[in-house]
């Protein structure tokens, strides 16, 4: 008889991002040309699987371009992350891999891109190996402290739950995709640019229908090489439209088609104040 000790044990075929996850397609973002050019590439794809998750990483930038991960709302487990450390991904060569060697001595923060408490669920080896996962580097970018812990970015945090909250979630399914926004002009601190602003794209199905909703967070870096401190950061909804224009991805049809939500000129636009004011 196999225990939980036993199955934990088991190892995860690491299948990675399920692109019918929610019952229908919802295919990974596509890069374009310099991007793919620019990709690490593992077994000859630039789509690294993990448990629940796959990403593509920048080899210039060393970091996630994207991040693609589903969440089973019905199956998630309460798991610790305590004696879990983060770690590069031994499958890619490390030098494309940004480590402990940026976050030492410093103010910035290792922040997830896919979200800990959204890659728990399912059997327990299964959940485990997520939970473990979720602190390879590759998904890890840098955010400063402030950026990380204080009460403005709880609505960065807590897009997902909100849905949950506001919203009749088929099968308490949810596929989200994100990442950092990269921009030449981005400073360089310790050899990697790091991103002014993140973004995240949240699918999922209401009433039979797939929707999406899109999202950006900025944040103002300027100051970083004189005493890495943050001036104000922002979170706005946006249109998957503008999405792509900012991220240079190119999203599926299906998840152009079911964003509804009309654009507003970026000069009319008000950032959200909490999320309540998302439009789901």
């Amino acid at each position: 008889m196999s225990t939980d000790t036993d199955l934990v044990n088991v190892p995860i075929d690491r299948s990675g991002y399920n692109t019918e996850f929610l019952g229908s397609s919802v295919a990974l973002p596509v890069l374009d040309a310099e991007a793919l050019h620019d990709a690490v590439l593992w077994e000859g794809s630039n789509v690294i699987p993990y448990t629940h998750f796959s990403l593509s990483l920048s080899k210039s930038r060393r970091l996630a371009r994207w991040v693609a991960w589903n969440i089973d709302g019905a199956a998630t487990k309460r798991l610790s992350r305590s004696g879990i450390d983060f770690n590069k991904d031994s499958r890619l060569p490390g030098e494309f891999q940004s480590g402990n060697e940026l976050y030492q001595g410093n103010r910035l923060d290792r922040g997830h891109i896919a979200r800990r408490a959204d890659l728990v669920w399912g059997e327990a080896a299964e959940a485990q190996q997520a939970n473990e996962d979720s602190f390879f580097y590759t998904n890890i970018a840098p955010q400063m402290d402030d950026f990380n812990q204080s009460s403005q970015e709880g609505i960065w945090g807590q897009l997902e739950n909100a849905l949950y909250e506001q919203v009749d979630v088929e099968d308490l399914k949810v596929t989200v995709f994100g990442g950092p926004v990269f921009q030449p002009e981005d400073q360089v601190y310790r050899g990697v640019g790091l991103p002014s602003e993140y973004w995240k794209l949240i699918a999922f199905k209401e009433d039979g229908l797939l929707k999406t909703r899109a999202f950006l967070l900025t944040q103002d870096l300027d100051q970083l090489r004189v005493a890495l401190a943050l001036d104000e950061f922002r979170v706005y909804q946006v249109s998957v439209g503008e999405l792509e224009q900012r991220t240079d991805l190119k999203f599926a049809e299906s998840i152009k088609s079911a964003d509804d939500l009309v654009a507003i000129r970026a000069e009319a636009r008000a950032p959200l104040s909490a999320i309540t004011g998302i439009e789901w």
